[in-house]
């Protein structure tokens, strides 16, 4: 997983939720905060789908490599339904 990458998404994203906490003190229209607000869910998660990217290509890739198929096809389920809760 590439957390530099991460690192920077997620500052981003503290950024964008700051800004958003001082537009609603400056009383920004509503419709130019939740443009801000969902520009944040949509950073927030590709954040996610990078993180399950991750996953899949390191953990799940070698409990299959060592032979736990079983074992990665349940961690893949359990990832799957964490995520799709976003």
């Amino acid at each position: 997983m590439d957390s530099e990458n991460l690192h920077r998404r997620l500052k981003k994203i503290i950024g964008q939720i700051n800004a958003i906490d001082r537009m609603i003190d400056e009383d920004i229209p509503c419709e130019q905060i939740l443009m801000q607000v969902n520009a944040s869910k949509s950073a927030l998660h590709k954040v996610g789908h990078i993180i399950v990217e991750g996953h899949l290509e390191n953990c799940v890739k070698n409990a299959i490599n060592d032979g736990d198929a079983d074992d990665a096809l349940s961690d893949i389920s359990s990832i799957l339904e964490y995520y799709s809760r976003l």
